[in-house]
């Protein structure tokens, strides 16, 4: 495969799973957006305990074993073993299935007295209405982890639209009729469609594993008969998931303190319960969703880098490792800087657009949501180094880092909460703070272990330049359009404008060159034209 093949084969993986994550998390717009407008802060209050203590939860059944999973598989593969890379899927299945089982049992039958420890009682009932998806969706990552691990990302991004889709229908529904009996019924009925979603999932993923089984099963025939005991593989598995789970639960644990921190911080130093509660609903239901979207582009960069980059590192070819981590590096920040500056600039006009019924909070959230969108750089670039170090074998130095970060967020978020004029912006500081020192840590190790040149410039500065050309157009145009149109119509041609121009802006300072157009799934349709104006 020649070094073209190679980056190309990791950008299309990526933009695969990265239209997928756009369709998911529009959908995920569509269904916190009239969620908050219908149920306001306290019902997000409700919800946003219950999706927290899940994602805890769900980080212990999933975030280990699909990396193990893809990792391994795509080691066994590259070699021509593909009853090993089958037999590691097995081994994953079982073991993420008892723990998801687990995982479950704790989040239902223990639901009061968890939601009692974080301060907030009466979410246990979402608690409880979300906990069953604990059963699939583990089963589900397993899937999708054997199906990356064969460089097959489709199934992946099929599965994660069914999911979102059907969470948001049966979400929104059942919130809407439940809405009369009160916010936490209401919540619950939110809540419950994540287990719908799961449901669907899983039987899609089962569908597509039997219709490719054939196949399978035919390379399994052709390929190495070389076997790996089942306990050899367990063993490998817990030696990689492990400190990834480890490393992967450090943010949705201090997540889950931070709703017990900020809740008690804020009411010691003067807010009502009520106010904490409205506090942390604007925390959890307004910023979070929007700062979430541009999250799904790098986390599907990660995603696909895990697979590329350990075949290669496989087979010890260093030029191809370090091909993709510049790939990887610099996709990550063509797509982060925009959404940094656009947030900032249109933070304001954004959440007043989303939230037409909730327009004081919407106002209460704009400083907070400006300074999380600061953070969302540090945080693009921590999960692409994260996935690097995984796939080279090195997945407990981004524990490591990740903790000392988590540890730093946690005396910030303590220490400035308490502070009445900066109340929840303390929480988006820590956040911003742990992920910057994470992404230091984890650069300095890709470098040493990877030996991987990352060119600085095409990289770091040439992305920050379009996004800055980017950012004068939407503030200018922007205040241009308001003179003649109203808010909302004003912002979606602004954000419509900065799309234009940043696309242009990549080419004029080259940092995306139009040669590249061509292995990038739905744009190459469009790359002979685009070929055309360009030139």
């Amino acid at each position: 495969m020649t070094e073209k093949n190679k980056s190309g084969s990791l950008i299309k993986g990526a933009a695969i799973l990265g239209i997928a994550g756009i369709c998911v998390k529009l959908m995920g717009g569509i269904f916190r957006i009239p969620l908050t407008n219908w149920i306001g802060d306290d019902g997000m209050s409700y919800y946003g305990v219950a999706y927290t203590v899940y994602s805890v939860l769900l980080v212990l059944a999933t975030s280990g074993m699909p990396v193990a999973i893809s990792r391994m598989v795509a080691e066994r593969i590259v070699v021509g073993e593909y009853k090993n890379a089958h037999r590691t899927f097995q081994v994953a299945l079982s073991m993420i299935g008892a723990i998801g089982t687990l995982a479950f049992l704790i989040c239902f039958f223990f639901s009061e007295e968890i939601s009692a420890m974080v301060g907030n009682r009466e979410a246990s009932l979402a608690l409880k209405a979300i906990s069953p998806a604990l059963l699939m969706v583990p089963i589900t990552s397993a899937f999708r982890g054997y199906f990356q691990g064969r460089h097959n990302m489709k199934p992946t991004a099929l599965s994660e639209v069914l999911e979102q889709a059907v969470r948001v229908c049966t979400g929104l529904t059942l919130a809407y009729i439940l809405t009369s009996r009160g916010l936490v019924k209401a919540a619950a009925g939110a809540a419950f469609g994540a287990t719908a979603g799961a449901i669907m999932s899983f039987t899609l993923l089962i569908l597509i594993y039997l219709l490719f089984r054939p196949i399978i099963f035919k390379k399994i025939r052709l390929g190495s008969q070389h076997q790996e005991s089942y306990k050899s593989i367990a063993k490998k598995i817990c030696y990689i998931a492990i400190p990834i789970i480890i490393g992967a639960e450090i943010m949705p644990v201090m997540s889950l303190l931070d709703t017990s921190i900020i809740m008690n911080r804020l009411q010691a130093t003067g807010w009502t319960l009520a106010e904490s509660k409205s506090l942390y609903g604007i925390f959890s239901g307004f910023v979070n969703p929007i700062i979430a979207l541009p999250q799904i582009l790098t986390v599907a960069v990660a995603v696909s880098l895990v697979p590329a980059i350990s075949s290669r590192f496989r087979v010890g070819d260093k030029i191809g490792v370090s091909e993709n981590v510049q790939t990887s590096l610099r996709t990550t920040l063509i797509m982060a800087y925009p959404c940094c500056v656009g947030i900032i600039i249109l933070a304001k006009p954004i959440l007043l657009m989303l939230y037409p019924a909730q327009q004081q909070s919407a106002i209460t959230a704009v400083s907070t949501l400006q300074i999380m969108s600061l953070g969302l750089v540090f945080l693009a670039i921590d999960q692409t180094a994260t996935g690097i170090l995984q796939a080279v074998g090195k997945q407990i130095k981004p524990v490591k880092n990740l903790g000392i970060g988590a540890i730093v967020k946690g005396v910030l978020t303590y220490i400035l909460v308490g502070f009445p004029s900066i109340n929840i912006n303390g929480a988006a500081i820590g956040t911003m703070a742990a992920y910057g020192i994470s992404l230091i840590l984890n650069m300095r190790d890709v470098r040493k272990y990877t030996g991987a040149h990352i060119d600085f410039a095409l990289t770091y500065i040439k992305p920050m330049i379009s996004s800055i050309i980017m950012g004068v157009f939407v503030f200018g145009g922007f205040k241009l359009f308001s003179l003649l149109l109203g808010s909302s119509i004003s912002t979606l041609l602004a954000i419509l404008l900065g799309g234009i121009v940043y696309s242009i802006s990549l080419f004029v300072t080259k940092a995306i060159t139009v040669d590249e157009l061509d292995s990038m799934p739905v744009v190459n349709k469009l790359s002979p034209l685009i070929k055309k104006v360009i030139r």
